[in-house]
């Protein structure tokens, strides 16, 4: 039997993605599967060039249902980053499961532009980012980088229940990441999966994950 008290779930995609991504649409229709409404904000806003990680902190936090109604956050890579934010300023979220989070987000993805592309994103204000969604190459302003550099990880330290998963093959954010952010905080679990960054190939096991950590088939009966 549905219960009014369950949490509001909100699903946080991924950098350049979207809400029709494989990870959404499948968590999407677990939660459906039981009758529970997942919200999927477009996170790109229809403004792609112009994102930053405090715009998605603002636009998320507007989807939030008056206190004292509690809040779940699901979010993948910087969508993962953006939940961890959410979850440190505002206590209406007491649950949170972090895919493949985008920790340490700048060292990594900075090192894989280079010095002379930074410079020339700096210079040029915007720099071409293949945007996976839209299965083209946008603009993303160089703002972006300077938003981000407000943001420390280490400040993130609000003892919110917090799961992660994240594949031992990741190619764009390393499980150390993860493993380093877990071991400082007793309040987080990681899981670490067979798979890369897309988590595309372990859905069932994330799902499955999903399911224990946040009690949700339970909460339903």
């Amino acid at each position: 039997m549905y219960s009014a008290d369950l949490p509001t779930y909100i699903y946080l995609h991924g950098f350049a993605s979207s809400p029709q991504s494989q990870k959404a649409t499948y968590l999407a229709k677990c939660f459906s599967s039981l009758q529970i409404y997942m919200k999927l904000p477009d996170l790109n806003q229809g403004d792609f060039s112009q994102l930053t990680l405090t715009r998605q902190i603002t636009q998320v936090q507007a989807e939030f249902p008056p206190a004292p109604s509690s809040i779940t956050l699901i979010g993948s890579s910087f969508g993962g980053l953006t939940a961890a934010w959410l979850a440190q300023q505002y206590p209406q979220v007491k649950r949170v499961v972090l895919l493949a989070p985008a920790f340490e987000f700048l060292t990594h993805w900075l090192s894989k532009l280079g010095e002379e592309q930074m410079q020339r994103w700096e210079r040029e204000k915007y720099l071409p980012v293949y945007h996976y969604g839209q299965k083209r190459s946008l603009p993303l302003s160089y703002e972006f980088i300077r938003d981000a550099g407000q943001y420390h990880d280490h400040h993130l330290q609000r003892p919110v229940p917090t799961l992660i998963l994240h594949g031992i093959d990741d190619e764009v954010i390393p499980v150390q990441a993860s493993r380093d952010f877990a071991g400082t905080r007793p309040w987080v679990q990681l899981v670490e999966l067979d798979s890369d960054h897309g988590l595309g190939n372990v859905l069932p096991q994330i799902w499955q994950a999903i399911d224990r950590f946040c009690q949700v088939s339970e909460a339903t009966e």
